[in-house]
């Protein structure tokens, strides 16, 4: 399986937020890394714009043969274009890519077992797709459209239930996508065929602001507090 790692240079809601620092390295190294421990990855590579990403994938063992054109790392650029883009790059160079997981350089807590489980998962039903959902927290119908003048309308039909009377609902977390080339080709994301794999909230931080970032540092925080805590 072949892992791909979307990550241009822009980025508005956090600027530079590829190459930021995250505790001890940048936010790319740790999607870069949780790759290449995968049993089932055999190569990871980066698709970006930016030479300073680059370098910095290169570094910790991606590869990045070539830059990501201008039209496809603008903020109007779909990002099906550049994985059609990369599966005619493979092509070209005598790599028939069948399937492939994109892993997005903005979930540095998705770890290599929900990389795994999700590829098992994609092979043992031959889905054509297998994308990583989570619990939401709310039911999805208390949502309003708040207009102009704040005063508010709904979204959908109006149901004066308790919250647990409602059914769960589960959103995609951005962290893991495995895709048929097929698929993809055809400008979808799912069919019937497709799955949801499941992860927790704790893995599922997506880091589009600063105030992602800050959550993010203090799990990873966490995390390796306990990991010390524990060896005493």
């Amino acid at each position: 399986m072949i892992a791909l790692i979307p990550a241009r240079g822009g980025s508005k809601g956090l600027p530079g937020k590829n190459t930021k620092i995250l505790l001890d390295k940048p936010l790319i190294a740790y999607s870069i890394e949780s790759a290449l421990n995968s049993k089932y990855i055999t190569e990871v590579y980066v698709s970006t714009d930016s030479e300073e990403i680059a370098e910095i994938a290169i570094k910790y063992g991606a590869k990045v043969p070539f830059l990501r054109p201008a039209h496809l790392a603008s903020d109007e650029a779909l990002a099906v274009d550049t994985y059609i883009f990369m599966l005619d790059k493979w092509k070209e160079s005598g790599f028939d890519v069948d399937s492939f997981i994109i892993l997005q350089p903005t979930s540095p807590l998705r770890t290599s077992k929900n990389i795994d489980e999700s590829i098992e998962l994609f092979q043992s039903k031959s889905a054509s797709s297998v994308i990583s959902y989570t619990e939401e927290n709310h039911p999805v119908s208390w949502h309003k459209f708040v207009n102009n003048d704040l005063t508010f309308s709904p979204i959908f039909e109006e149901e004066l239930l308790n919250r647990q009377q409602k059914r769960k609902t589960y959103y995609p977390n951005g962290a893991i996508f495995v895709f048929k080339a097929s698929l993809i080709r055809e400008k979808k994301y799912y069919n019937e065929t497709s799955l949801a794999y499941l992860m927790s909230r704790e893995n599922s931080v997506d880091i589009d602001t600063l105030e992602d970032f800050e959550y993010a540092e203090f799990l990873l925080n966490k995390k390796l507090n306990d990991s010390i805590s524990s060896e005493y």
